[in-house]
C-alpha cells in the first residue's frame, strides 16, 4: 500500500489519492424536467398566504412541500429550486436531513446542533431537544434564510424547526403529506416526462445508441418507471458494456420478476447487483452496515479486508455504475442514494451470513480505532512517544501532517460519531465500541479542545454510560457520570450535575472505587458551593479532605484544605476558616509549592481582614509577598501588592494604597484601574471571594461566573494497543477499571495526549504542584461513633444545625515572621525565613477511606504551560513515579483508572479560572477490603 496523498484543496490524506470523479458527476450539469414543477414551487413561494388573505401578518416561515416515493428525483427536485431561489435570502442556505441512514426519524436535538453550528452559535453542551429548537428558532427569528429539511417523517418535525419569521422559507422533503402544518403548499411529483427520461438514459450511453433504437430505449425508460434512480442504474449497466444494445436491457428488465411490490427500482437494482464481478458486490454489499450510509476508501478496504488503492477503485466503479454518489467533499467520501439503502440492507441479509457481517463490522471498528489514533499522534510534538508508535502504522494509515489529521477529523467526524453510535446500540461489539469512543475522545481534544467539541463530547460519554450500565461496569459509570456532570456543572445545570455527582458516588462505593467516591465527594461539595448551601459544602469537602489525609496525600490535602477554608468563609465561620487557611498554608509549605503557599496566606489574610485582625493581615499579606517573590512570579507579587493597596484603602491610608498600586503597576507594566482588574479569588487562591465583596458572608453579594468542564477519555480494554485512561477491563473481559480521571471544570485539552492541563490564561503566570508519590495503602480505620450524613442533610439555611462533616485534624498555625517595618509601596522581606512547621497531614483519623485524586477548579493551582517547569523550593525535588514514566514513555495517559476532577464552585472565586488537573494515580492491587462507607451503611 503506497502512500498516496494531494488534493486539489490542500488537504492530505493517509493511502487515498483524489482521482477524477465518475463520469457526469461535473457540476455544471444541467437539471432534465420539471420544469412545471419548478414553475408551481416558485408560485407558491411568491404568492399571497392564508394570514395575508385574512388580513394577518404570518407569525412564521412558509412551508413548500415536495412529496414523491423513493427513487423519483423529489431531493434533486428540491435542491434546484433551492439553488435558483437564493438569491433572494441574504442570510443563507441552511440544510438537514431528517431521516437516518436506518430509515429511522434523526434526534432533533442533534439536527437542530448541527443548524446552530452552521449559523456559528455552539450549542450549550447537553441541552434538550427543547432548549436547542427554542435556540434555533429565536436565532433564526432574525435572519432570511432558506431551510431545506430533506427526508421528513412527520409533520411534528418541521413545526419544531420553523423560524418565527415571515420573510424566511422552508422547502420540505418527504414520501407523504405532512398535515397539521397550516399554509403548506404541496408538490406531489411522480416519473419524469418521457423525453426527459430518454436525454438522461442518453447521458450514460451516448446518443448513438439512442439513435440506432429510439424504441428499444422508450420500452426501457418505460420498464424503469420513468423514475431518475432507476434510469441512472440503467444507463450506468449500459455505460459498463459498451457493446451491448439497449433493446438486451430492456428484454433482461422486464423478464425480472416484479416481487411483492413490483418496484421497477428493486428490479434494475438485483439486475445490477447480480451482473457486478464478486468482489465489488461483496463491497457494495458490505457498504449497508457503514455509520450513516457514509463511505471513503479506508473503509472499504477494512470491510472487504483488501487494500486501500483496491478500495478506492471499486468505489469510483460503483459510483460509475450509479450505486453510489460521490460528495463534494475535500476527501474522497461515497455515500449511498437514500431510495437504495433498503435493497442493500435486504441484500446483505440474503448473500451474507451474519457472522460476516459482524466481522465486517469488527475490521471497521478496529480499523477506525487505528485511524483515530494517528489521528491524535499526529497533533503530538515531534519525537513524542505517540509519534513514534505512529511512525511505525503502515503508510495509508499516517497523516502527514497535524492539519491534515485534524482536516479528515472535521470532515469525517458525522461518520465516526455515527459510527460510535452504532456499535453501542449493536450491543455485540461493546469492547470495540469502548475502545472507538476512548480513541475519538482523545482525538477530539488533541485538536479541537474541551471547550470547542464539548458537545460532542457530552454525547460520547453518554454512550460510555449506556455501555457501562449494561454491562455492569460500575468504575466505568462512575468515570462517564462524573465527566458528564462536569459539563453539566460548566453550562449552569448544577442541580443535574449534583444529581450526576450523587449517582457517580453510589456507583463509585458499587465499584469499590475510593479515587471515584473520592473525587464525587469533592464535586457534591463544589455543587452545593455553587447553590449558596456553604454548610453542606463544607461537610463534602471534610469528607474529601479525610480522604486524602489517610492517604497522606500532602498536596490534594493542602488544596482540599483550601477548599473547606473556602466554604467556612463563605458562610461567615472565620474562625474555622481561619485554621484551615493555616493548614493549607503549612500543607503548601511542606510540599515546597512556594506559589501556592502565597496563595493561601493571602487568602488567610483576606479572612483575617473580615475577622477584624487588621495587623495580622497585613503581616501576612507582607509574608506571602515574599514567597511569591522567591517563587519568582512576578504576576502574582503584582496581585499581592494589589492586595495590600486594597487593605490600606481600607484602614484609611490612601498614601500607602497608592503606593502598593504604582509597585503592582510597574510590575504589570500598565497602568490598573483597581484590584479587580488582576485580583480575583483564584488568582490567589482557590475558592475565596475578592476583596471588592460587600460581605464575604453574603453569598448574594458574590459574583457568578459560568464553570468550566473537561472530560477525560474512555478507557480502553486490555486488547488495546494502547491503553487509555479512563475505562478499562480486568483480565477477564471488559470489567470495569479505574474511572478517567481527567480534569474538572475549568480543564482544558491535553497538550500531549497523556493528561489533561489547565486553560492557561495569557494574563497569568501558572505553577504546578509538585507531584505526589502514588503509594496505595490500604484503608485506614474509621471510628465508629461516626456516621455519613446521608440523608437527609444538614440545612445550611439553620445556624443549629451541628456540623455533620467528619472530624478533619487541622494543622496547628504557622508561627508567622516577625511584622518586618516596610516601606509602603516597597517589599517588606522578613528577616527570618518562616517555620517549617507542618500539620500532621497523615492522620487516619477522619473518614478513613482512600483519598481520591483531581483537582476542584476553585482552589486548584494552575497548571503551567507545556515545557516549563514550576518553582519549587530550595532542595526541593520533584517527584516522579514509575508508573508514570512507564505511560509517558508509551506515550499514553497514565494507566487505567484516571477519576475526573470534580466540578468548579464558582461562587467561591469570582474567575474560577485557575485549575490544576493533577498527575494520574496508579492504583495498587485490590486488596479485596471494603469501603469503610460501605462498612458503616446498614
Amino acid at each position: 500500500m503506497s502512500h498516496q496523498t494531494v488534493d486539489t484543496s490542500g488537504i492530505e490524506v493517509p493511502g487515498q489519492g483524489q482521482r477524477p470523479g465518475p463520469p457526469g458527476e461535473g457540476t455544471g450539469r444541467q437539471f432534465l424536467g420539471r420544469v412545471q414543477e419548478l414553475r408551481d414551487l416558485r408560485a407558491d413561494a411568491e404568492g399571497t398566504g392564508l394570514n395575508t388573505l385574512a388580513g394577518r401578518k404570518a407569525p412564521r416561515a412558509r412551508v413548500l412541500l415536495v412529496v414523491g416515493r423513493p427513487g423519483s428525483g423529489r431531493t434533486a427536485l428540491a435542491e434546484e429550486f433551492v439553488r435558483q431561489v437564493a438569491d433572494r435570502y441574504p442570510d443563507g442556505i441552511l440544510r438537514a436531513r431528517l431521516t437516518g441512514a436506518d430509515g429511522r426519524p434523526a434526534p432533533l436535538a442533534g439536527v437542530a446542533r448541527d443548524l446552530l453550528g452552521a449559523l456559528d452559535l455552539p450549542a450549550a453542551p447537553g441541552a434538550d431537544e427543547d432548549d436547542l429548537t427554542g435556540e434555533l428558532r429565536d436565532a433564526l427569528a432574525t435572519r432570511r434564510v432558506l431551510l431545506l429539511l430533506d427526508g421528513a417523517a412527520d409533520a411534528e418535525q418541521v413545526d419544531l424547526l420553523l423560524p418565527d419569521a415571515p420573510d424566511s422559507l422552508v422547502v420540505a422533503v418527504s414520501e407523504g403529506p405532512l398535515t397539521g402544518i397550516p399554509d403548506v403548499r404541496p408538490c406531489t411529483i411522480g416519473g419524469l416526462e418521457a423525453p426527459s427520461a430518454v436525454r438522461l438514459l442518453s447521458r450514460f450511453t451516448g446518443s448513438v445508441r439512442i439513435t440506432c433504437d429510439p424504441q428499444a430505449a422508450d420500452l426501457l425508460v418505460e420498464e424503469c418507471g420513468r423514475l431518475p434512480a432507476a434510469l441512472v442504474l440503467a444507463g450506468g449497466w449500459l455505460a459498463a458494456r459498451p457493446g451491448a444494445a439497449v433493446a438486451d436491457l430492456a428484454r433482461r428488465l422486464a423478464a425480472e420478476p416484479a416481487g411483492p411490490d413490483g418496484s421497477a427500482l428493486r428490479r434494475i437494482f438485483s439486475l445490477v447487483h447480480a451482473d457486478l464481478p464478486g468482489p465489488m458486490a461483496r463491497v457494495l454489499r458490505l457498504l449497508s452496515v457503514t455509520p450513516a450510509g457514509l463511505a471513503d476508501p479506508h473503509t472499504a478496504s477494512a470491510l472487504a479486508g483488501c487494500s486501500v488503492p483496491d478500495a478506492h477503485t471499486a468505489l469510483d466503479d460503483l459510483a460509475a455504475r450509479g450505486l453510489l454518489r460521490r460528495l463534494d467533499s475535500p476527501l474522497p467520501q461515497y455515500v449511498a442514494p437514500d431510495c437504495l439503502l433498503p435493497l442493500l440492507h435486504r441484500l446483505a441479509e440474503a448473500h451474507d451470513r451474519p457472522a460476516e457481517l459482524q466481522l465486517a463490522r469488527a475490521r471497521l471498528l478496529e480499523r477506525t480505532v487505528r485511524l483515530l489514533g494517528s489521528c491524535r499522534a499526529a497533533a503530538e510534538p515531534a519525537g513524542s512517544a505517540a509519534r513514534k508508535k505512529a511512525s511505525e502504522l503502515p503508510a495509508a494509515l499516517r497523516f502527514p501532517s497535524a492539519t491534515a489529521a485534524r482536516r479528515w477529523l472535521e470532515i469525517r467526524q458525522p461518520a465516526l460519531l455515527a459510527a460510535a453510535e452504532a456499535a453501542v446500540a449493536d450491543g455485540g461489539l461493546d469492547t470495540l465500541a469502548r475502545r472507538l469512543m476512548a480513541a475519538l475522545v482523545r482525538a477530539l481534544v488533541a485538536h479541537r479542545g474541551t471547550e470547542e467539541a464539548a458537545g460532542e463530547l457530552y454525547g460520547i460519554h453518554e454512550l460510555v454510560l449506556s455501555v457501562a450500565e449494561r454491562r455492569g461496569l460500575h468504575r466505568e459509570q462512575a468515570a462517564a457520570l462524573l465527566n458528564i456532570a462536569d459539563l453539566d456543572a460548566r453550562t449552569g445545570r448544577t442541580p443535574a450535575a449534583l444529581a450526576r455527582y450523587r449517582a457517580a458516588l453510589e456507583a463509585g462505593r458499587l465499584a469499590d472505587d475510593p479515587y471515584a467516591t473520592g473525587r464525587a465527594m469533592e464535586s457534591l461539595g463544589g455543587a452545593h458551593q455553587e447553590l449558596g448551601d456553604w454548610q453542606r459544602a463544607a461537610d463534602w469537602f471534610a469528607r474529601a479532605l479525610a480522604r486524602r489525609l489517610a492517604r497522606d496525600e500532602r498536596s490534594d490535602a493542602a488544596r482540599l484544605y483550601g477548599r473547606l477554608a473556602a466554604a467556612q468563609s463563605l458562610g461567615g465561620r472565620y474562625p474555622e476558616a481561619l485554621r484551615s487557611w493555616r493548614a493549607a498554608v503549612a500543607g503548601h509549605r511542606n510540599a515546597g509549592d512556594l506559589a501556592g503557599q502565597a496563595r493561601a496566606m493571602s487568602e488567610l489574610a483576606r479572612v483575617q481582614e473580615h475577622a477584624g485582625q487588621y495587623e495580622e493581615s497585613l503581616r501576612t499579606c507582607r509574608e506571602a509577598v515574599e514567597w511569591a517573590r522567591q517563587a519568582r512570579d512576578e504576576r502574582l507579587q503584582a496581585a499581592l501588592q494589589l492586595r495590600l493597596a486594597d487593605t490600606f484603602a481600607r484602614l484609611g491610608d490612601p498614601a500607602a494604597a497608592g503606593l502598593h498600586r504604582q509597585a503592582a503597576e510597574r510590575m504589570l507594566g500598565r497602568e490598573l484601574s483597581g484590584a479587580a482588574d488582576v485580583l480575583d479569588a483564584a488568582e490567589l487562591s482557590p475558592g475565596t471571594a475578592q476583596d471588592d465583596t460587600p460581605d464575604l458572608a453574603d453569598p448574594r453579594d458574590m459574583p457568578e461566573q459560568a464553570g468550566q468542564g473537561a472530560t477525560q477519555a474512555p478507557a480502553a480494554p486490555d486488547e488495546d494497543p494502547e491503553p487509555l485512561a479512563g475505562y478499562a477491563p480486568g483480565a477477564d473481559g471488559p470489567e470495569a477499571s479505574e474511572p478517567s480521571r481527567g480534569s474538572g471544570p475549568g480543564a482544558s485539552e491535553p497538550s500531549d495526549g497523556s493528561e489533561l492541563k489547565a486553560p492557561e490564561p495569557s494574563d497569568r503566570s501558572e505553577l504546578r504542584t509538585p507531584e505526589r508519590s502514588d503509594r496505595f495503602e490500604p484503608e485506614a480505620p474509621e471510628p465508629s461513633d461516626r456516621s455519613e450524613p446521608e440523608a437527609p442533610e444538614p440545612r445550611a439555611s439553620d445556624p443549629r444545625t451541628p456540623e455533620t462533616a467528619p472530624s478533619v485534624p487541622a494543622a496547628p498555625d504557622a508561627p508567622p515572621s516577625p511584622d518586618v517595618p516596610a516601606t509602603p509601596g516597597m517589599r517588606a522581606t522578613p528577616d527570618t525565613q518562616p517555620s517549617p512547621a507542618t500539620p500532621d497531614m497523615s492522620d487516619p483519623e477522619s473518614d478513613g477511606a482512600r483519598g481520591t485524586h483531581g483537582t476542584h477548579g476553585t482552589h486548584a493551582i494552575p497548571e503551567p504551560p507545556a515545557g516549563t517547569e514550576a518553582p519549587r523550593a530550595p532542595g526541593a525535588a520533584a517527584s516522579a513515579t514509575p508508573d508514570d514514566a512507564e505511560a509517558e514513555a508509551a506515550g499514553t495517559p497514565g494507566v487505567p483508572g484516571a477519576v475526573a476532577p470534580p466540578a468548579q464552585s464558582d461562587r467561591a472565586s469570582a474567575a474560577g479560572r485557575a485549575v490544576r488537573p493533577d498527575t494520574p494515580h496508579v492504583p495498587g492491587p485490590a486488596t479485596g477490603e471494603r469501603d469503610p462507607e460501605e462498612q458503616r451503611r446498614p
